[in-house]
């Protein structure tokens, strides 16, 4: 996938060293799941999980440094994909969140996906307005829905349907 400023590629070997100072900051790790990683070593395990269903998008400038990481889960059924994205620490700002994640979106649906799902912790706020940039509304807050290393969190649930999305250009 391209867009106007990046490349998303698969994951390969050396992107946990690019990624690695954002994920290992206890500050940005704060709404993922698992607390920050100690160690390159440790974070490539994550990363490349062989049994983890989903898939991984590496967003790359023309210069060839990376920028985020994005992803798509299978959900309950057939046709609905969970989302996911983080932006490096050093290029937060810049609105690489909204210009891969809006070209994710439109590749996923492209493909035959009929809904897209977002979980995000409530406390959240950016990410909770950059999916309602993108067309997402809000289905669901589910209190004290999921512990994680910060604690109990209550998660809202976002979702974009195919039939609702609008082009992101």
């Amino acid at each position: 996938m391209r867009t106007d400023r990046f490349t998303l590629r698969p994951l390969r070997a050396g992107d946990e060293e690019a990624l690695f100072p954002t994920l290992s900051d206890e500050a940005q790790c704060l709404y993922l799941s698992s607390p920050a990683f100690a160690s390159p070593e440790d974070l490539w395990g994550w990363l490349a999980e062989p049994d983890w269903p989903g898939r991984t998008w590496i967003a790359e400038d023309g210069e060839g440094r990376v920028a985020g990481r994005f992803v798509a889960v299978p959900a309950h059924e057939d046709g609905v994909l969970e989302i996911g994205y983080i932006t490096c620490l050093d290029r937060q700002g810049e609105g690489v969140a909204r210009e891969c994640t809006a070209a994710l979106i439109e590749h996923l649906l492209a493909t035959g996906t009929r809904k897209l799902i977002a979980e995000v912790d409530v406390e959240n706020t950016p990410s909770m307005r950059l999916l309602e940039r993108l067309g997402f509304t809000r289905e669901a807050l589910f209190r004290e829905y999921e512990t994680t290393h910060k604690g109990l969190c209550d998660v809202a649930i976002y979702g974009l349907l195919a039939s609702d999305a609008r082009p992101s250009k």
